[in-house]
């Protein structure tokens, strides 16, 4: 990368993802080259888009916004299968998330039949595939997996309230499920170290952003309504892939047993 760039999506294929990603820290694929890394028919991927009329809201928000349904599952990829672990809470550390960093999120579960379907098993050992290449040798991946849903409900939703950031893994996949009746939503990559970047917009339905989360920082840039006072909103999958185990708080072992999620105050 050098300077900032405003530009379409600078789509890459199966093949070259790797060396995108180690010369760049991103790489970004259209929906068939999707499917074809997850060895999947677009349309068993398409099939998992209703899914997203079903979230439910984001009772973490510190900002006190309304404009943000989720649901959350992790995985453990180990010799090319992917198993659900144990519901668990989503944890990060303050110097990865200022915002919203430091607190356990018990999010509402992926559906359970997600577990079983062949698309999304699919999809996150695709992933992982894609960490494999970050870092040979890794024999076990740890895997979130997030539904977001961020609409317009105050007039404006903020799909990273907590700015441009990175996540505290080894990979992140960022896949668009589907735009409705929005503007602004822009993708923006960043170099760690540096001012280079990109920016451009995801619009094809299950394109995605792959990210070296080592190497770059990324946000995505506020969504407003095309019609004032009409609805509308953005769905994305994003699925990280960690080396060692998941981000639990310093006193949590590796893998969270299942506890009874507190009870969160509404904004």
């Amino acid at each position: 990368m050098s300077g900032v760039l405003n530009q379409s999506p600078p789509l890459c294929s199966a093949e070259a993802l790797g060396q995108a990603l180690a010369a760049d820290g991103f790489a970004v694929v259209s929906a068939s080259t999707l499917a074809q890394m997850a060895a999947v028919a677009a349309e068993q991927l398409q099939a998992l888009a209703p899914a997203w009329n079903h979230l439910a809201p984001d009772a973490y928000l510190r900002d006190g916004g309304r404009y943000r349904k989720r649901r959350h599952g992790s995985f453990v990829v180990e010799a090319g299968e992917a198993r659900p672990v144990p519901h668990r809470a989503h944890w990060q550390p303050l110097d990865y998330n200022a915002l919203h960093g430091g607190i356990e999120r018990w999010f509402e579960p992926l559906p359970p039949e997600w577990s079983g379907d062949a698309a999304l098993v699919s999809l996150l050992r695709a992933c992982a595939q894609a960490a494999d290449g970050l870092h040979p040798g890794v024999a076990r991946w740890f895997v979130e997996a997030h539904a977001f849903r961020i609409d317009c409900t105050d007039g404006i939703g903020r799909p990273t309230p907590e700015g441009a950031h990175r996540d505290g893994v080894d990979l992140v996949a960022v896949v668009l499920v589907g735009r409705h009746a929005i503007r602004g939503g822009e993708t923006r990559v960043f170099a760690a170290d540096g001012p280079a970047g990109v920016r451009f917009t995801l619009d094809e339905p299950f394109s995605a952003l792959f990210l070296d989360d080592a190497r770059v920082i990324h946000e995505s840039t506020p969504i407003q309504p095309l019609v004032a006072g009409q609805p509308g909103w953005r769905d994305t999958l994003v699925i990280t892939c960690r080396r060692g185990g998941f981000q639990d708080p310093p006193t949590a072992s590796a893998v969270s047993l299942p506890r009874q999620p507190p009870a969160p105050a509404h904004a």
